[in-house]
């Protein structure tokens, strides 16, 4: 399995290299939701915050050709209707983070796991110059919610007109509603909005929703097939690992970004020996954690693949997104941990993969 590489800067001559990003503090474990809170969902509809993100601003004349030359998808273009999924990478191509951009006014907004942004904000920062372009934390003025399963109805008291489409936002006053991948054919929409009027809205939902635990929401992700990029799989991924060129991450049209032309040599290659899949295993979450190795039955001495994100399952045990070797998957059984560990059951991705050359 890879090991964390040291990062290095994928800019031209002359501008700063940074050390590799430094750790934030660890993302919660999250308790196991109870079967009400995983019933809302798939059966009612349900809204919840999610600390486990952050958001940077990135603002200034320059601010989206900045992000376009750093990030692997088209921030340049990037219009108030829509959002896109992006990744920031190492200069060997191993993402540092993955996000989901969209213009608010004249703000780039970057939505990011919060354990790794502090690190990730800094690198990015060190490398404006003289662009006319500046990054700023917006966690602290900024709510995140999640609303997933039946919930049009309650979000059309807040938003004069909800999205129609996958990554299709709307701006309204109390902020920005985002439509993300449906999960087990539920409906699911960020919305992002200035904090105290987020939270004076909220109980407005109160008697049409229920309220339940970010776990849900993490869970959702993964059932979406959605990789998120923590702290501890930090450069452990060439985006097509994690499935990000099958997700809409990659612009393989754009210019030049850190690490883009070891992503487009394993695009245009074939070498993409490793994707990213839907699995479950027995456990709990505390024990089974991003990062954890994976081992196949014949193959007992060396790591085949490894978990990306991990959430408690809604029918017991933990769901995973593990990135893996193709060819594990053909034969045999793979492991949590050792060979001999709990073993996975692997579960059909929610969309197709490309076929490997």
């Amino acid at each position: 399995m890879n090991t964390p590489l040291a990062t290095a800067s994928g800019t031209p001559s002359g501008t700063p290299s940074s050390t590799a990003p430094g750790s934030a503090a660890a993302l919660a474990v999250l308790p196991r939701p109870s079967a009400d809170e995983f019933d809302a969902v798939l059966h009612h509809g349900a809204y919840m915050p999610l600390t486990q993100f952050g958001v940077i601003d990135a603002t200034g004349d320059d601010a989206a050709s900045f992000l376009h030359g750093q990030l692997t998808n088209d921030t340049q273009h990037l219009d108030a209707a829509n959002a896109r999924l992006a990744g920031y990478c190492s200069a060997k191509g191993r993402l540092l983070a993955s996000f989901l951009t969209w213009r608010s006014g004249d703000t780039i907004r970057l939505l990011l796991s919060k354990d790794v942004q502090p690190a990730v904000q800094k690198r990015l920062s060190m490398f404006i110059l003289r662009a006319k372009a500046k990054l700023v934390d917006a966690s602290g003025e900024l709510a995140v919610v999640g609303l997933a399963g039946d919930v049009r109805k309650a979000l059309s008291g807040v938003f004069d007109a909800l999205p129609d489409g996958v990554h299709v936002q709307v701006d309204g006053t109390a902020g920005s509603l985002i439509r993300v991948p449906d999960a087990l054919e539920r409906l699911r929409y960020l919305w992002i909005g200035p904090k105290a009027q987020v939270e004076a809205l909220l109980p407005s939902l109160d008697g049409q929703l229920e309220r339940v635990s970010p776990a849900v929401w993490d869970w959702l992700d993964i059932r979406a097939g959605e990789p998120r990029i923590t702290q501890p799989v930090v450069e452990q991924f060439v985006p097509q690992m994690v499935n990000f060129d099958v997700l809409g991450a990659v612009n393989f049209r754009k210019g030049c970004y850190p690490g883009q032309e070891v992503v487009a040599r394993s695009q245009y290659r074939g070498t993409i020996k490793r994707r990213t899949s839907l699995a479950n295993v027995d456990g709990e979450l505390a024990d089974i954690r991003p990062g954890a190795e994976l081992f196949h039955s014949d193959d007992p001495g060396q790591p085949c693949g490894m978990i990306v994100n991990a959430a408690s399952a809604q029918g017991g045990g933990v769901d995973l997104l593990v990135e893996i070797k193709l060819t594990a998957l053909e034969s045999g059984s793979v492991h949590l941990g050792a060979a001999d560990g709990p073993a996975l059951r692997f579960l059909a991705l929610p969309y197709g993969l490309p076929t490997e050359v």
